[in-house]
């Protein structure tokens, strides 16, 4: 699949995750080009109430993304506590 990520998900990289956690990110960003389809992506569950919002689990933190078609747009990783507050 498709992967786009986000000005807001670039600063969200940089601002929460540590250097350790980045590295784990970008791991998960290869399996996301790879996969062909949404069930074999490890860690992920459709948001409740939207038609195409997902998230992926990464121990303390969500990653929030939109699914289209082909199509996978990263938009924001924050804190479990904190993403469905500003996500979808």
């Amino acid at each position: 699949m498709d992967v786009i990520i986000t000005k807001q998900f670039e600063k969200d990289t940089e601002k929460e995750l540590s250097p350790k956690m980045q590295l784990r990110l970008a791991d998960i960003i290869e399996e996301l080009q790879k996969v062909s389809k949404p069930s074999e992506i490890n860690n992920i569950k459709k948001l409740k109430g939207f038609k195409s919002a997902y998230r992926i689990k990464m121990g303390d933190y969500r990653i929030g993304f939109i699914l289209e078609d082909n199509l996978i747009k990263l938009s924001r990783i924050m804190n479990r506590k904190e993403i469905y507050r500003y996500f979808p």
